[in-house]
């Protein structure tokens, strides 16, 4: 049985920054970052007090105003991405049958924005114990099941097939993506439209990390507060956004004459049933996946050319993830260039994945690699090219991109340019 190969036909990215794929890509290439202190809400009783936020009019990128009353944040990120994606691709779903077209979408938290949200409401700031539904909105149910995002984005793009979201933390982004991938290699479905979504930055979300201390609490020059790989960073800051791709087989792909931006050739992803937060420091498991992803891409560690990692800003998981790449690609580890593109549109935890994919897809597109911005202060521990503050031109070929999620979730993921694999 001839093996089905999956390419990567459409992208649209909403990302801090900038609210289209373009402008990610600017911003990424400039090593700019989109960090700033919180205008959501007031974030003055908060430990961290800085965010990466997008400045986005739903109304401005095609939502009436019913979707904008019925869908969360996220939920309005995932449709606007996956309508930007369908149209980057070229696809005409019309010649695509509607039960062979299916939808794979990420998110860690849900609509949490609107959740908090209506809490507020209900409970009259909080001061009614016994909560007075009334004043919900008609649509609160959907807030409540992270599902919903699936079905929106079903319905904006007319897919009759699988339908599901993903919610594994931090890795959601790269496991919905591969979740998809399956699908088509198994025959499953033909075309999926897959990605990840996450708006956390709400007061819930931001007491739940100061609690633990996650992130950071520099509040001076917020734009430098996300510092990857650097000895002096303190926590990660946290974001919002979405990715969305047309997932085709390939030979369909090239029969319709479609821009093919990389091949899925790899995915993994593990457990390391240790810790609800904290990381093995050998990185045994995320090594693992690595070699899994580079097995099924029928690769060789010699043959990645950039690495997308992880890198959120924390001293356990920088090191984490250092070590894994050590033991997973050897000695080529050393050669071969790495950063974090949370440095610059922060952590939107279980989107991230999937904007760090279009971040890889881009990289293979122009043979640019991403810089890790603020990083002046190398850690020691970290001694690996993490690509300081400007971006590099270098041939990139074979990406392999990397996520850690609390609760254990270690995932990975080869991307390869059109034709690199035989």
């Amino acid at each position: 049985m001839t093996e089905r190969r999956v390419v990567i036909t459409g992208i649209e990215v909403l990302a801090p920054g900038g609210a289209g794929t373009k402008d990610f890509w600017s911003l990424l290439t400039d090593g700019r970052t989109a960090t700033r202190t919180i205008t959501f809400f007031d974030p003055a009783p908060f430990r961290s007090q800085v965010a990466a936020e997008i400045d986005f009019d739903p109304e401005q990128h095609g939502l009436t105003p019913q979707e904008v009353r019925r869908m969360d944040r996220a939920a309005q990120f995932a449709v606007v991405a996956a309508r930007g994606a369908v149209a980057d691709s070229g696809l005409v779903f019309d010649n695509v049958h509607e039960h062979r077209t299916g939808v794979a979408i990420g998110s860690a938290v849900g609509a949490t924005m609107s959740l908090d949200q209506e809490y507020r409401v209900v409970s009259d700031g909080g001061r009614l114990h016994e909560v007075d539904h009334t004043y919900a909105v008609p649509h609160l149910y959907d807030y409540l099941v992270p599902s919903s995002f699936a079905a929106e984005v079903a319905w904006a793009v007319g897919a009759q097939g699988p339908a599901t979201v993903i919610s594994t933390g931090c890795t959601s982004g790269i496991d919905s993506v591969g979740y998809a991938v399956e699908l088509i290699r198994e025959g499953s479905a033909d075309v999926m439209v897959a990605g990840a979504t996450d708006a956390p930055i709400s007061p819930i979300t931001m007491a739940c990390f100061d609690a633990i201390k996650a992130t950071s609490p520099r509040r001076e020059q917020p734009e430098t507060a996300s510092r990857p790989f650097d000895a002096t960073r303190n926590g990660f800051v946290l974001g919002e956004g979405t990715a969305v791709f047309v997932l085709e087989e390939m030979e369909s792909a090239r029969r319709r004459g479609a821009h093919v931006y990389a091949e899925i050739a790899g995915y993994a992803t593990r457990s390391n049933a240790f810790h609800m937060t904290g990381l093995r420091p050998d990185g045994k498991e995320m090594a693992e996946a690595i070699r899994t992803a580079l097995g099924e891409a029928r690769l060789n560690p010699d043959d990645i050319d950039y690495i997308n990692a992880h890198g959120s800003g924390t001293k356990q998981n920088d090191r984490h993830e250092t070590a894994a790449f050590k033991d997973s690609l050897g000695e080529h580890a050393y050669r071969i260039p790495v950063s974090s593109i949370k440095s610059m549109v922060g952590h939107s935890l279980g989107a991230i994945g999937a904007i760090e994919i279009a971040a890889c897809a881009l990289a293979i597109e122009h043979n640019v690699v991403p810089p890790t911005a603020n990083l002046h202060h190398p850690d020691p521990e970290c001694d690996l090219d993490y690509v300081p503050l400007t971006a590099r031109e270098h041939r990139t070929d074979a990406v392999l991109t990397v996520g850690s999620g609390f609760g254990g979730f270690q995932s990975a993921m080869v991307l390869t340019g059109p034709g690199r694999r035989p």
